[in-house]
């Protein structure tokens, strides 16, 4: 039975279901304990990064249960990044990750986007170009210092017919 995904606004009182989530989404790449730990602070979904204007949260669900969510930064008027994008890890590779992405590109785009950016887990790296984002360089990762992880971009298209 394929059901319908329900793509919302993130409520406020699931901040630390979307935390719980993204460590669980990081761990399904094999990370040790230590790395895990490390990585806790940066993962971490607060009320107040929810209620945070600048942040837009997203969350797709199948009845009552939460997939994935992603999370966009506007930076400028017409920039805006990825902050975020983590899947239940059983739904990994089910078109989940995709439907989230597809969702945060229009809806930046809607927004008058032009750009949108991301820093990638290194193991997503072809889930995103496959998307048609481009690697366009490294940042060092918030959580691990000496540690780069790719960077990307893609132009995002705009409704002309309205």
């Amino acid at each position: 039975m394929n059901e319908t995904l329900l793509i919302r606004n993130v409520k406020p009182h699931e901040a630390n279901a979307l935390s719980e989530l993204a460590i669980r989404s990081k761990a399904y790449w094999g990370y040790s304990a230590e790395f895990m730990a490390a990585c806790k602070n940066e993962l971490s979904v607060s009320p107040s990064k929810l209620e945070n204007s600048q942040f837009h949260y997203v969350v797709t669900k199948r009845r009552d249960e939460i997939l994935g969510f992603y999370a966009l930064e506007h930076l400028s008027e017409s920039a805006f990044e990825l902050d975020a994008l983590f899947v239940e890890p059983k739904h990994i590779g089910s078109g989940v990750g995709r439907s989230l992405l597809t969702h945060a590109m229009t809806y930046a785009a809607e927004l008058g986007g032009d750009t949108l950016t991301l820093q990638s887990e290194p193991n997503a790296e072809k889930f995103y170009l496959a998307a048609g984002f481009k690697l366009t360089g490294q940042r060092e990762s918030s959580s691990i210092p000496g540690r780069f992880l790719p960077t990307f971009s893609i132009l995002l298209e705009h409704d002309h017919s309205a």
